[in-house]
């Protein structure tokens, strides 16, 4: 229902001014009065997030693993360093890429390179970053199976979660979001486990080791606990797929997120998740009636720099 005539007509725009010393954060507030489009979007969103960061909520942060292979691994490794985000919500390709790159380079390339003549160079590209085989499966095997045969000795029965943190906590790089994250005592919650090169590494190993037990379903009972325990619940969610379900999914348990900011490239014309506005999450009770929230859309890799720089 709108409001009245007066309400509606009450927050004239603005021209947005810049100058060679205007800070992101006052872009920020320019964005909140620019009228449209995206910009006055990212503006509600940076509002959220921080009130989420400053005010006891239990913030989570869900992405997918695509934007960990570019250089936005930094801003998120940035905003665990600092305990910004309580709880990540991921897919098992942030586990690789996080950790192939604490030992290996990407390269920046392009989407317009021929993908038949980077498979003879042995490249595999993603996106326009490109990954030579040294820097993934190969890294990824060597480190993954020396931790493993040494975690395997600790003890035989792991939740995903907890190995991911004893995983991040050898790799001592700065430049890892698993490092840090395990420093900071942020657990990582990875529901398709297998969907990748850290997941594979974890079949192989068990085919070597039969009695060893990666148990999900604990997984699965200590979000619960997080999630019962919080007072109230926000969440930074990044792009959709299992991530974004992931965390709205739980928080329907407790009456939904009391404030989300959903950002996205996918439409809902198809009925995806991905697609999917979080106006849609209200009928499934996964964020409250009146929560606060925004669905912004565009590519993360531009737009997490705009929204958290301020912050920093």
């Amino acid at each position: 229902m709108l409001p009245d005539k007066k309400k509606i007509l009450s927050n004239p725009v603005k021209d947005e001014k810049i100058t060679k010393s205007t800070t992101l954060g006052e872009l920020i507030s320019q964005f909140l009065e620019s009228g449209g489009f995206t910009s006055s979007k990212i503006g509600v969103a940076y509002e959220i997030l921080k009130e989420m960061v400053e005010e006891d909520n239990t913030t989570f942060l869900s992405f997918p693993a695509d934007i960990i292979s570019t250089g936005t691994r930094g801003i998120i490794n940035e905003m665990v360093k600092r305990k910004m985000v309580d709880v990540i919500i991921t897919t098992c390709g942030t586990l690789d890429h996080d950790i192939a790159r604490s030992f290996r380079d990407y390269y920046c390339g392009s989407f317009d390179y021929n993908d038949r003549e980077l498979k003879d160079l042995g490249i595999n590209r993603l996106g326009s970053v490109v990954i030579p085989d040294e820097s993934y499966g190969e890294i990824m095997e060597e480190f993954m199976q020396k931790e493993l045969e040494k975690l395997y000795k600790e003890s035989k029965k792991w939740t995903t979660w907890k190995l991911i943190e004893k995983i991040g906590l050898a790799i001592k790089n700065d430049d890892s979001i698993l490092y840090n994250a395990a420093k900071n005592h942020i657990p990582i919650f990875v529901p398709g486990i297998t969907d990748g090169s850290f997941g594979s590494q974890l079949w192989s190993f068990k085919e070597m080791n039969s009695d060893f037990i990666v148990d999900v379903l604990q997984d699965e009972h200590d979000l619960s606990d997080i999630i019962f325990d919080a007072k109230k619940t926000g969440a930074l969610m990044i792009g959709g797929g299992i991530s974004k379900h992931h965390t709205i999914w739980w928080n329907q348990f407790r009456g939904g997120l009391d404030s989300a900011i959903y950002i996205t490239t996918a439409q809902e014309y198809d009925g995806s998740l991905s697609g999917a506005k979080l106006e849609e999450a209200i009928s499934w009770k996964k964020v409250k009636p009146d929560a606060k929230f925004v669905n912004v859309y565009g590519d993360i890799t531009a737009l997490l720099p705009l929204l958290v720089g301020p912050l920093l």
